[in-house]
């Protein structure tokens, strides 16, 4: 009876036990990182840069000389949560409190967005999906608008998950809908041969997919919001490089770009 249980075990050979070793190290590589993201608030408080940053980056030469030179622009700086949302949270955030306090900006953004729900039903979008996001946002922006909201509350509204995630997620509609209007434009930043309709499916619209430059310059064009984002990476240069999106705008949104990843920064 033993023996013919033995048998009756199904093989797996050498080449099945690797890809199945390689499943589970891919588990848990993936739950350790969820435990880690789950960690970090979803919007942190501001830290001082060159404190943060010089202690961050204590054993690294070419970080903590970019370091100086960042802090010899900004003062401050606020972290988001690595979980591929960073950037249009970084950016919600950061234009809203601007808002809060900047009301000759206000009027213009609210234009756009009060009828971007028609824009994008206009494109195709189904008014069942856009509905509940879109009411999220704007009921947001109109309070930043009537002077009914104090950072503090800006604060832990976006690290409220469902808050906080339905604005990131009628960004990404926004930028996706711009992408899709001006798609003939747009498709010079796309690598292979995707439809645009395709791509903003893939990459735009989900949650925690991460952005690149064509999610920037599409959500500062359609939103008309300037963007300065500082590169800070391992190249020659002692400075830390930045980029304004659309190009020429002047910028209302600070962000730092390290590998993967956005947060937020404040100028002197």
């Amino acid at each position: 009876m033993g023996d013919a249980t033995r048998e009756a075990e199904p093989r797996v050979d050498g080449k099945d036990a690797q890809v199945n070793q390689d499943v589970l190290i891919m588990e848990q590589q993936r739950q350790i990182e969820e435990e880690i993201s789950d960690a970090i608030p979803l919007v942190g408080a501001k830290e001082d840069l060159l404190g943060t940053l010089e202690k961050e980056y204590i054993s690294d030469p070419i970080y903590s000389m970019k370091a100086k030179d960042l802090s010899s622009k900004y003062n401050s700086i606020r972290r988001t949560r690595p979980d591929g949302n960073c950037f249009f949270r970084a950016f919600a955030y950061a234009y809203f409190e601007r808002l809060l306090t900047c009301k000759d900006d206000y009027k213009g953004f609210y234009d756009i967005v009060s009828k971007s729900k028609d824009d994008l039903i206009e494109l195709g979008f189904p008014q069942f999906t856009l509905e509940d996001f879109y009411e999220t946002f704007m009921e947001v922006v109109e309070r930043i608008g009537s002077g009914d909201m104090t950072q503090d509350e800006l604060y832990e509204l976006f690290n409220n998950q469902g808050q906080s995630n339905y604005i990131v997620v009628y960004l990404r509609l926004i930028t996706s809908g711009k992408l899709q209007r001006d798609a003939d434009f747009y498709l010079n930043f796309i690598d292979g041969n995707r439809t645009m309709t395709a791509f903003c499916h893939q990459e735009v619209e989900p949650m925690f997919k991460e952005s690149d430059h064509i999610h920037i310059i599409a959500l500062s064009a359609a939103l008309n919001v300037g963007v300065r984002v500082r590169y800070m990476d391992r190249g020659d240069s002692a400075q830390v490089i930045a980029h304004d999106f659309p190009e020429g705008a002047t910028p209302a949104v600070h962000l730092l770009y390290r590998p993967g990843h956005y947060d937020i920064l404040y100028e002197q």
